[in-house]
């Protein structure tokens, strides 16, 4: 049984193509893996809410799962739609990684919670819209630049002096082994990660050969982690959110009970809503809907008129 990996081309993507690619490999199966080019890679002067939120990094991906050029797709879970196509299929949530969010600095003292830090002076690099108005919210003092492109080039920005840190997902400066710049872990009640932070989803065609599909999903699938994602993905898409709207939302399971926090945020952090429930796990419906009833509960609150604003602007 042979296996086409398409990936994305950034270090960062090749590592998770790589980390699949061996456990294919190990379960007996031959591989191989595809560069493709995405629409997120190609565009690198605008922010990610500038270009639009659907597909920037997975739809020249998709397009080559439906002509056969791959057999499945790698993808950040959290660069995921909400959505994805009827003919389209998520089959493997690999183990998540811890899922903070990190500053990154070659300044040991740029932390926003060092007393000698003189926070309004600090200046953040971030892509991230949910980073900026979680930022606004809690540390409106400080300044925020937009800063696009892979983790080494985001790194030479900094180096050059563009910004004093990088605001980043600890998973992808790990797997880069950048943890000796790492300055300050930030909290997850604060600052909660954005849906599917941590974990390689695996996507493929839904008419993709049966006992193909069996076999990638069991060498890759991690089942706790599928339960977590399944919630958070269940609420971003009732919430009707994407990869550019702040919007976060955290599944965490311990033995059989699911428990979880969802919010949205303004984009000048003036307002934040969040809600946290918990449902003891029977099937894989029960993480479906304690996101849909998160989300529902938010909408409630007024989350619908804050994305509705974002949208507008």
């Amino acid at each position: 049984m042979h296996i086409k990996i398409g990936t994305r081309g950034s270090k960062l993507a090749l590592w998770q193509a790589y980390y699949v690619q061996e456990k294919l490999e190990n379960g007996g199966l031959s591989t191989e893996i595809v560069l493709i080019d995405t629409k997120g890679d190609q565009i690198l002067d605008r922010s990610l809410s500038k270009i639009g939120s659907k597909g920037v990094f997975t739809q020249e991906l998709e397009d080559q799962l439906r002509d056969g050029r791959i057999d499945i797709a790698v993808h950040s879970a959290k660069d995921l739609q909400s959505e994805l196509d009827n003919d389209l299929e998520l089959i493997a949530f690999t183990e998540r990684e811890k899922a903070n969010d990190v500053l990154v600095s070659f300044k040991k003292e740029s932390n926003l919670n060092n007393p000698t830090t003189q926070i309004s002076t600090l200046t953040i690099g971030t892509s991230s819209t949910r980073r900026v108005a979680l930022l606004k919210h809690f540390y409106p003092h400080v300044k925020t630049v937009d800063m696009r492109g892979n983790l080494q080039t985001r790194l030479r920005k900094l180096e050059e002096g563009q910004c004093d840190a990088l605001l980043l997902a600890y998973a992808g400066v790990h797997r880069m082994e950048y943890d000796s710049l790492i300055t300050e872990h930030l909290s997850l009640s604060q600052f909660t990660p954005a849906v599917g932070q941590g974990s390689v989803a695996i996507e493929c065609c839904q008419n993709m050969e049966a006992a193909k599909k069996a076999r990638v999903r069991a060498l890759l699938n991690h089942p706790d982690t599928e339960i977590c994602l399944l919630a958070e993905r269940s609420f971003l898409r009732t919430l009707q959110g994407g990869c550019s709207v702040p919007v976060f939302g955290l599944a965490t399971l311990h033995q059989n009970t699911l428990s979880m926090t969802g919010g949205v945020v303004s984009l000048d952090g003036q307002q934040l809503l969040r809600m946290n429930a918990t449902l003891g796990v029977d099937t894989l419906q029960t993480p479906i809907t304690l996101g849909q009833n998160i989300a529902l509960d938010l909408i409630k609150q007024g989350a619908n008129k804050i994305l509705e604003n974002i949208r507008q602007s």
